[in-house]
């Protein structure tokens, strides 16, 4: 299938964050492990484009992503300025930039995974279907606080910048939190405007499946 204009533009933006945050980042440490799952999932997407190409909002959605762990990578996701300001403004304890990242890691990776889901015909009962997508989401997102502690664990101190915690105690639990209401709310929101995407691809998508 050859890209849209749409697509290309989606492209265009995503890799120009990415080549911003990597200009003279806070950390480049911090920004290479901020950045990886993104460049990652940019070679898979690469790879399987031409016989497994997403929806459009699946594009746009994962292009978001990626455009929000670029922001956390070259500021550290404890210092981004925006949510700086909003923490003195309304007198919040912490920056809670890392929420928005978890909340993404729930809201984005759930929409792909419905994907895969409806167009493999995996899982034919919309019910299981829904409730695998979001425990599917809550096991990536406690993989990720695994891999975390990992880079923790194996660097000291110079991951401090990484983890985020700000001295929040209940900072892993709430980032597993966020990444489940984001999965459930991706589900809700979006579902309608994603059947009516796949209804337009050519053999993949089967109206029976949903």
């Amino acid at each position: 299938m050859p890209a849209s204009p749409f697509r290309y533009g989606v492209f265009v933006l995503t890799a120009a964050v990415f080549v911003w945050s990597g200009l003279a980042p806070k950390d480049r440490f911090t920004w290479f492990l901020e950045v990886l799952p993104a460049v990652i999932a940019a070679v898979l997407l690469i790879v399987t484009y031409k016989r497994f190409p997403l929806t459009d909002l699946a594009y746009l959605l994962i292009g978001v992503h990626i455009s929000i762990l670029c922001v956390g990578g070259h500021y550290t996701y404890a210092e981004v300025p925006l949510f700086d300001w909003i923490r003195d403004a309304f007198h919040q304890s912490r920056n809670n930039y890392d929420k928005v990242g978890h909340f993404a890691q729930g809201f984005i990776p759930a929409l792909v995974v419905r994907e895969l889901f409806i167009r493999r015909n995996v899982v034919p009962s919309a019910p299981w279907r829904n409730f695998l997508t979001v425990a599917l989401c809550l096991a990536f997102s406690a993989g990720y606080e695994f891999f975390e502690w990992g880079v923790a664990v194996w660097t000291g101190e110079a991951a401090d910048a990484f983890l985020g915690t700000q001295g929040y105690v209940w900072d892993t639990q709430s980032d597993m939190l966020y990444a489940t209401a984001g999965a459930v709310l991706s589900l809700l929101l979006l579902s309608r405007a994603h059947d009516r995407q796949l209804a337009h691809l050519p053999e993949h998508a089967s109206p029976a499946a949903r």
